[in-house]
């Protein structure tokens, strides 16, 4: 995760044909609703021993504290032996789990049991990214060292491996069985599974932070750390568009995503800017602004208030709306039809992801508050919350029919929930 934001830089771009919008500090509501969901977690912890002498007000720290046992978890998967920092389901069935972790492992797994199918062995160092193919056939595995492995989920065997440069992302193409990977030294790979036959995409001397293959199969953008934003024609092996300069970002990219027909592409960056931009013609349309509150920050939070960031972004497939997740616990909702910020929904704690549920405007966060919530981003509120981790959330995925969400954490765990709502 990208944490030493550079706080929120101004746009210098041509403030005529591109729509800045600012999103502003929050107001009286925001912070009278911060300064409920403060979290005594941690005090109440240490004051444990010392219940006995509770006044009123450590009470409440208490109802807090027992807030953490709290488990609304179906399963657990406990055979990772550190931290958890990915996880994917297999598309075809949405019975398979992938999860990989800080104990050079990855394991294959079932949701409904949490009962172990294989373990992805061999990796030499932290298993930053894992995911299955788009029929499920393979799962790929990928450590920090940049390790990749392919294993073909039925037989349960290795069928490929390749090293590149220090790994920062993978991914499936969406049709076919071809994998994209970007690396610290600005290369994006590309290789045909189980073949092998590869393509290389240079970018910038700098890492290739995040990347996305858009819907069409055809193109990938790739964020770099340099600020800049490339979209790439896989078939020909060349940039479409560059986006650097005042259309890229002024920071390292930190996330990319696209809508449904690949149309819109957004880009998020640790300078606090989402870019919404065509992906046809590689121009921005509109630029969200998170404006900085590090101008005047509550004492004792400069700190803080510098470095934040954009941290996770999606499209909402039925309405036009995009969500845009900081790493200062705000969820922006932003309407793409008139360009402006429609709800803000306020985290006690920094947003880590956030994904869409696929036919509604609902919206699911993941935080370093160990919580999973689910959002309506037409009225802002809050929908359920979910707790089970005591520790942050790392990763987290949501199953075609939104009926299960499946987290990974920093307390060695992964868990399944059910979050099937009566209103269904």
């Amino acid at each position: 995760m990208e944490t030493g934001g550079a706080g929120a830089l101004h746009f210098h771009g041509d403030e005529e044909i591109i729509e800045v919008v600012e999103l502003g500090p929050p107001g009286p509501d925001d912070l009278a609703n911060e300064m409920e969901d403060v979290d005594f977690a941690e005090e109440a912890a240490e004051g444990a021993d010392e219940q006995a002498w509770e006044t009123e007000e450590e009470e409440e720290e208490g109802v807090q504290d027992g807030m953490e046992a709290q488990d609304d978890s179906e399963v657990t998967f406990s055979e990772h032996s550190a931290s958890v920092f990915c996880v994917s389901l297999d598309p075809k069935t949405n019975t398979l789990a992938v999860t990989g972790g800080e104990d050079d492992k990855a394991f294959v797994w079932r949701l409904s049991d949490g009962e172990r199918l294989f373990e992805c062995s061999g990796h030499k160092d932290s298993v930053t990214c894992a995911g299955f193919s788009h029929d499920s056939t393979y799962v790929a595995t990928g450590d920090m060292s940049g390790l990749i492995k392919v294993w073909q989920v039925d037989t349960k065997k290795e069928i490929w491996s390749f090293e590149v440069g220090d790994l920062e992302w993978m991914e499936w193409h969406p049709q076919a069985h071809v994998l994209l990977a970007g690396t610290a030294d600005g290369s994006s790979w590309m290789w045909k599974i189980p073949s092998g036959d590869c393509k290389t995409f240079p970018g910038p001397s700098c890492p290739a932070t995040c990347g996305r293959i858009l819907p069409d199969g055809k193109r990938a953008v790739v964020g770099y750390e340099d600020g800049t934003v490339r979209i790439w024609d896989l078939k020909q092996g060349s940039s479409l568009h560059v986006l650097k300069g005042p259309d890229g970002h002024q920071g390292p990219l930190t996330c990319v995503a696209s809508n449904k027909d690949g149309s819109l592409v957004m880009t998020g960056s640790v300078d606090c800017h989402a870019k919404l931009v065509n992906s046809a013609t590689g121009k921005v349309v509109c630029v969200f602004k998170m404006e900085s509150a590090a101008s005047k920050p509550p004492a004792g939070e400069a700190e803080e208030a510098e470095s934040n960031s954009v941290e996770s972004l999606g499209f909402c497939n039925v309405m036009p709306l995009a969500a845009v997740g900081y790493l200062d616990g705000t969820l922006a909702i932003y309407d793409l039809s008139t360009q402006s910020l429609r709800q803000r929904c306020q985290h006690e704690s920094g947003i880590v992801q956030l994904l869409w549920e696929d036919s509604s405007a609902v919206v699911y966060t993941c935080s370093l508050d160990g919580a999973v919530r689910l959002w309506d981003a037409r009225s802002g509120k809050m929908i359920s919350e979910y707790r089970g981790h005591s520790a942050e959330i790392l990763d987290f995925a949501v199953n075609k029919d939104a009926s299960i969400v499946v987290t990974t954490s920093g307390d060695h765990q992964a868990k399944v929930f059910c979050v099937q709502r009566p209103d269904r």
